[in-house]
């Protein structure tokens, strides 16, 4: 027996999944006093939120920076600070943090509201008085009145504010890159979020990559005394009188804890953890009629030392060659081949000369990728010549992550980017909230239909250890207001 009164291979909490969620989670409740276990069937923690190296430029797998580390108020600030690591993650931010081209039109978004504010008053100023409006309402202190717009699309919102078309189209773009839906489908509710948290607070990144996030986490972690157990996939949660008693792994291991945290995909979890005579049918076929988001295409590209980038280092730069952004979001959504590659998001660190793009993409099938994947790559480039003239010539690296490198990164249900597609109809739906109906199970992550993005992921993490060490009041839950 140890401290904990368990049993050497018994857990009180057990937790499949090691990225930003999990991880959080695990270090809170470690913090607290529990015995925590983390399993992971990566050989590195993060889940989307990876670096690698290749040839001598760094990429970030697919995650590209952080929102929400405002020094007062900001959801990653109060985590990192909690947990006592803010010293161990030395942040820069990008000014601007966006850039948008479009046919007409080069907006930039700064660090500086105001700043942002005038150039599209500038560029729009018939809109002036409604973009100080709108900005206003997105970046109040009372975030009550945007619940107002949780049942209605972002396109509602956006009528409601404003008449000109492209000035329209231009603040979608964001929302549609950042979510991975058009403004006629995607609630006004998430999409304000993503302007606060993402683009008004947004543009922060470690020194060291995206990686250096996760792996702190995990060092802290471990550093409380909590477990990770890296390279190892779970198969099943045991359940006995619908009460959780422990996760069985792939190697026929059986690990008992007392609460099992999934940090993972939600139809695995039910579908797969549990099994289907687990779940209530109702729940099953609730569950079969959820829209995964979008997925993506992702082209890593490391560039000579000749090559002259005229945008700055470590900012976002979107390129949106219409101002339709229905036909944009079908396009991804259709897997309409020729057009994929026409909007894009590129992430530049100018450190490395290496260059991260983006498309929203369908999940298909490994030959639809294996026979498309090789012309997308090439009509991105193309297209991508339209900002960084020459750009064909002065390539050293190219590399390539498809919808089904993402699934086999996270298993992700059809290798979504976002978890649950963010549709009105999907919020805060039934059954998938951090509790589940299993006694002792619980939820973490964007597939909890709760949040979105990061921030949001870490926060639920951080939320739920605090459900379970409510329900264990012996435990310290000042773990979250001492940096300890």
């Amino acid at each position: 027996m140890n401290p904990h009164g368990l049993k050497k291979d018994e857990y009180d909490v057990v937790i499949i999944g090691a990225g930003i969620g999990g991880l959080v989670c695990g270090c809170y409740l470690a913090k607290a006093g529990m015995k925590v276990l983390i399993v992971e069937q990566n050989y590195k923690v993060g889940g989307y939120c990876q670096s690698f190296a290749r040839d001598g430029f760094l990429f970030d797998a697919c995650a590209h920076s952080l929102g929400s580390c405002r020094k007062n108020g900001g959801t990653i600030t109060k985590i990192l600070e909690g947990l006592g690591i803010t010293d161990r993650i030395s942040l820069k931010r990008s000014n601007p943090s966006d850039i948008i081209l479009t046919p007409d039109h080069k907006i930039s978004f700064y660090s500086d509201l105001k700043q942002t504010i005038a150039e599209l008053q500038n560029i729009f100023p018939k809109e002036g008085k409604n973009i100080q409006s709108f900005f206003g309402l997105l970046t109040s202190p009372n975030s009550i009145p945007l619940l107002a717009f949780r049942n209605k699309t972002f396109q509602s919102v956006l009528d409601k504010y404003f008449t000109n078309s492209k000035l329209k189209a231009i603040l979608s773009l964001p929302v549609l890159g950042n979510a991975a839906l058009s403004p006629s489908l995607i609630s006004g509710f998430t999409a304000s979020v993503v302007y606060r948290e993402f683009v008004f607070d947004g543009g922060y990144y470690p020194n060291g990559g995206m990686q250096v996030l996760p792996d702190t986490l995990a060092s802290r972690f471990k550093e409380l005394g909590g477990t990770l157990l890296l390279s190892h996939l779970v198969n099943k949660i045991k359940i006995d009188h619908n009460e959780a008693k422990g996760v069985l792994l792939a190697g026929g291991d059986f690990i008992p804890a007392k609460y099992i945290v999934s940090a993972c995909d939600a139809a695995e979890t039910f579908f797969d953890f549990l099994g289907r005579e687990k779940i209530d049918k109702d729940f099953a076929n609730k569950l079969l009629t959820l829209e995964p988001s979008l997925s993506m295409f992702i082209m890593y590209l490391g560039i000579d030392d000749d090559m002259r980038v005229s945008f700055p280092g470590y900012t976002n730069i979107w390129y949106l060659p219409h101002y339709d952004m229905e036909t944009l979001y079908l396009e991804a959504k259709n897997s309409r081949v020729n057009k994929l590659a026409e909007y894009y998001m590129v992430r530049i660190l100018s450190n490395n000369r290496s260059l991260t793009i983006c498309i929203n993409a369908n999940f298909e099938s490994e030959e639809f990728w294996n026979t498309h994947k090789e012309s997308i790559t090439n009509s991105l480039i193309r297209n991508m010549e339209k900002i960084f003239p020459s750009l064909s010539k002065h390539i050293v690296y190219k590399g390539v992550s498809t919808p089904q490198t993402l699934y086999s990164w996270t298993l992700n249900y059809k290798g979504a980017s976002y978890g649950w597609a963010w549709l009105p109809s999907q919020l805060m739906v039934e059954g998938l909230s951090q509790r589940t109906f299993i006694k002792n199970l619980y939820l973490t992550g964007h597939w909890t239909t709760s949040g979105q993005g990061l921030p949001a992921i870490a926060y639920l993490g951080s939320n739920c250890a605090r459900l379970i060490l409510n329900k264990n009041k012996e435990k310290d839950l000042a773990s979250f207001s001492s940096a300890k």
